[in-house]
């Protein structure tokens, strides 16, 4: 038992350390997610990700240390928010929704990659026009993803 002591402690020692991340789900058949719920998320990340190019773009051109300081606030807003995005599509619903079993499966995972790729530019851009193509996009899983009353 006193040889098994030590071992235990630095295992402990060792598993205490070492760096976490929490996922979003557990990837497991649970069935206590709402789809339509993460949808309504992500729709809310648009709209996050729209205020913040507006905020951006009037700040533009001023240059005391207070606008600066929010112009920087912004972007890193909008990129936590598109990446959110691209986060809930890749480790949720490319990985537990889409399915080569469903019938539609081509248009699903076309419909899902465009959503990816439309936060991809919001983020890399000021545009509105992107901001507003990545609520487009979300827009259109909606359709795969109804509100289910209880």
């Amino acid at each position: 038992m006193k040889k098994t002591y030590p071992l235990l402690i630095a295992t402990l020692l060792v598993i205490s350390l070492a760096p976490t991340t929490l996922q979003a789900h557990c990837q497991v058949p649970c069935g206590i997610y709402d789809d339509h719920a993460r949808v309504m998320s992500m729709l809310e990340d648009a709209a996050t990700v729209e205020k913040a190019i507006n905020q951006i773009n009037d700040l533009a051109g001023k240059t005391d240390a207070q606008s600066q300081n929010q112009m920087v606030r912004w972007v890193m807003n909008k990129e936590s928010h598109a990446q959110s995005v691209i986060e809930t599509i890749s480790a949720y619903f490319m990985t537990q929704r889409v399915k080569t079993s469903q019938k539609d499966y081509e248009a699903r995972l076309k419909d899902h990659h465009a959503v990816v790729l439309a936060a991809m530019k919001a983020k890399q851009s000021t545009s509105s026009k992107d901001a507003k193509a990545l609520k487009a996009a979300i827009e259109v899983l909606r359709e795969y993803y109804p509100e289910h009353k209880h």
